[in-house]
C-alpha cells in the first residue's frame, strides 16, 4: 500500500492548502506565531501518515496515525484562538 493511495492522505493535503490560504490573511505579527504554528501542525498530518505507512509494523503505523490525530487536536485549538481573535 502506498500512502498516496489513501483517501485520508489526499484529504490531508487538501487541508494543508486550505490552511495556507486561510493564514495568508492573518496579521503580519502572527507570521512566527499562529500562522507558523497552524501551518506546521497541518503539514505534520500528511507527513506522519506517509511515514507511518512506510513503517514495517502495524504498531508503528498506528503510532504515527495517533501523532497525526494529535496534530488535528492542536489545529482545532489554534483555529479556535484565531477565530476569537477575529483572524478568520
Amino acid at each position: 500500500m502506498m500512502h498516496t493511495d489513501l483517501k485520508v492522505y489526499q484529504k490531508s493535503l487538501d487541508f494543508v492548502i486550505t490552511i495556507y490560504q486561510l493564514t495568508t490573511s492573518f496579521p503580519g505579527e502572527e507570521k512566527y506565531g499562529l500562522t507558523s504554528q497552524l501551518r506546521r501542525a497541518t503539514v505534520s498530518i500528511p507527513c506522519n501518515i506517509a511515514e507511518g505507512v512506510s513503517r514495517s509494523s502495524t504498531k508503528d503505523y498506528i503510532r504515527f496515525l495517533h501523532i497525526s490525530l494529535g496534530s488535528v487536536s492542536e489545529i482545532e485549538c489554534l483555529l479556535e484562538i484565531s477565530m476569537r481573535l477575529n483572524y478568520c
